[in-house]
């Protein structure tokens, strides 16, 4: 299948197409929902779709995974080599790192904006000292690095209906939505990392603290207090993906069952995280295995229909609700995606 992919994109030089593979690897080992949903564009869009995954774990990893027992500053040595190979990556088509080298080329296929990896590595960089954040408007000035600015990289290779400019901040709202989703799912691995991404305003709100979630953390049972913050946080999260939804139908219409999966499957873990009563600071939500079966079977026929229609738009859909959707042929496995 990476083959495939590969052919179908135009990548023929051995050494990207290795670069590529390693995305790939990355992605389908590290981002279940995500490359699942990759499953469902067509083949020539895959290898972006991965290389700008692999760029963001790998950096990722450097920040949480580089070494148990590296300091920040290590760490911010590793970050500041990574940036210097992008930065050559970027002016020569080429990097170091095989992310770099895969990240660099789909740059220059999609004409993807520079500053987007510049402003992700930058908040990849707070995160080395930056451990809470005062207010929901501070952890979206965070998020506008972390998140909006993969919205914004994606865009280009998706392909647009309307003028980008106007399908943006869906986008960029989209990539906020899907990481406070993973904030209000990781509550308590981020707590052992020494984070909280629940802002502190909402906390005092509801007569929460950190201590209040270390003590639920070490217990295994969840405060009252706590819980009425986390259903607020659900709450702001599902805000987000309304902003965010009328952005699909904006895509170029072979992109959009992809998009509407990935929509439906990260809203489908808010459902997880209500379902065992907000536990997630003991207890990682998870969307079952059959539910993704039966998203990813949906998406496969939003494939078909797309196809069907090329020659002319597709009729206008009403914005997915994440965690809902109707349901047909489930016996399709999502490992059927070609």
């Amino acid at each position: 299948m990476t083959m495939r992919e590969l052919d179908a994109a135009g990548i023929t030089d051995p050494a990207l197409r290795a670069a590529y593979t390693r995305c790939r690897e990355l992605n389908a080992r590290h981002g279940r929902t995500y490359f699942l949903a990759t499953r469902l564009l067509t083949p020539d869009r895959r290898p972006a779709v991965h290389a700008l995954y692999g760029f963001a774990r790998w950096a990722d990893d450097i920040v949480d995974s580089l070494d148990g027992d590296a300091g920040p500053e290590e760490r911010a040595r590793a970050l500041d080599r990574l940036a210097d190979d992008l930065a050559r990556g970027l002016a020569r088509g080429t990097g170091g790192e095989p992310v770099v080298r895969a990240l660099a080329d789909t740059a220059h296929r999609h004409a993807i904006e520079h500053r987007h990896f510049t402003d992700f590595l930058a908040s990849m960089r707070s995160d080395l000292t930056v451990t809470s954040y005062a207010t929901y408007d501070d952890l979206r000035g965070y998020m506008h690095g972390s998140a909006a600015v993969i919205g914004l990289q994606m865009l280009p290779v998706l392909g647009t209906v309307t003028p980008r400019q106007e399908a943006a901040p869906h986008a960029a709202e989209l990539g906020i939505a899907f990481q406070l989703t993973n904030f209000l799912r990781d509550v308590g691995e981020d707590l052992d990392r020494g984070r909280v991404y629940l802002p502190q305003d909402l906390l005092d709100c509801h007569g929460a603290h950190r201590e209040l979630l270390c003590h639920g953390r070490d217990t295994g049972r969840t405060d009252r207090r706590v819980t009425a913050a986390l259903r607020e946080f659900e709450s702001l999260t599902r805000a987000a993906y309304r902003r965010a939804a009328p952005g699909i139908a904006m895509l170029a219409p072979d992109s959009r069952p992809c998009i509407r999966t990935a929509f439906v499957l990260y809203g489908g873990i808010l459902d997880a995280v209500a379902a065992t009563g907000y536990a997630v600071l003991h207890r990682r939500a998870v969307v079952p295995r059959r539910r993704r079966a039966v998203v990813a079977a949906d998406g496969l026929l939003r494939v078909a229909a797309a196809r069907l229609t090329s020659a002319g738009p597709p009729p206008p859909a009403a914005p997915p609700t994440p965690g809902t959707l109707s349901l047909t042929r489930p016996h399709v496995r999502p490992e059927e995606v070609a």
